[in-house]
């Protein structure tokens, strides 16, 4: 794989495997250079058809790619799943077949258990993560762990764990009081992850809200995004695309696969 994307850095078993593309190693001209990966945003068909094809040989298996509405659901993968079905999660036991979630600022979440049983990537903006009454894409995914595994859902938690990739960073991520009310209103805890911006809205903490969220569930092997600059992907022009930085962007994937 390209020596520019990023591996994650987790305990998985062998027969997992994951990456995160960054903007490199495609043919996409600017501004959606060079590895663009979604269909939606502007970019040449042809050019991205070529990036895809890229990105399945480098991972030898195939992603498949969601229409994603920044809501909660999941969609079980199989190998005759095809693209553009409406989904902001994915899981499968079968081998050879990518979870994959899209990404230019949003935080891409992957998941698998100690067994190395089932995979799963989730698309987590604001929305999707908050959910409605505290019940979002990470509680629709680790759900699916206990529905896929069929083991009970207390005990499903603490056998699972999660990459958090690069997002829009804590300093970066500027949100009107709807945002700190959707998430604070069913989890004080949550206020922690909001800071008073210069301009009378708040600075939030996408990859720490997502941790509290995982940490409620009592999932307690989190790996990756600490929040830091360097996963930020607004503040790394060259290694990340951002749509919020940008406006007009291409989108990095989130793959994880079972060898």
């Amino acid at each position: 794989m390209n020596s520019a994307w990023l591996i994650p850095d987790w305990s998985a078993p062998l027969q997992v495997r994951s990456v995160c593309t960054t903007r490199a190693g495609g043919c996409s001209l600017a501004p959606y250079d060079s590895l663009n990966l979604g269909e939606h945003v502007g970019d040449s068909l042809p050019d991205v058809a070529a990036n895809r094809v890229i990105l399945q040989q480098s991972i030898a298996a195939q992603p498949v790619f969601l229409s994603q509405v920044h809501g909660v659901q999941v969609l079980a993968l199989t190998k005759e799943t095809q693209h553009g079905m409406q989904a902001d999660g994915c899981i499968t036991s079968q081998s050879g077949v990518a979870c994959t979630v899209m990404v230019a600022d949003c935080l891409p979440v992957l998941l698998t258990n100690r067994q190395g049983s089932l995979v799963a990537a989730a698309h987590a903006g604001w929305r999707g993560l908050a959910g409605q009454g505290g019940w979002g894409i990470l509680e629709t995914v680790v759900e699916g762990f206990c529905t896929f595994g069929k083991v009970d859902g207390v005990q499903a938690a603490p056998e699972l764990l999660v990459w958090l990739g690069p997002c829009i960073g804590p300093q970066a991520f500027e949100v009107g009081d709807e945002v700190r009310h959707a998430f604070v209103a069913n989890d004080a805890a949550a206020a922690q992850m909001f800071v008073p911006s210069d301009t009378g809205k708040w600075l939030a903490d996408l990859s720490g809200l997502a941790r509290l969220r995982l940490q409620a569930m009592g999932v307690a092997q989190i790996f990756g995004n600490d929040g830091s600059s360097t996963w930020c992907t607004v503040s790394n022009p060259s290694r990340f695309f951002s749509h919020r930085r940008d406006r007009i962007s291409g989108r990095m994937a989130a793959c994880i696969w079972l060898a």
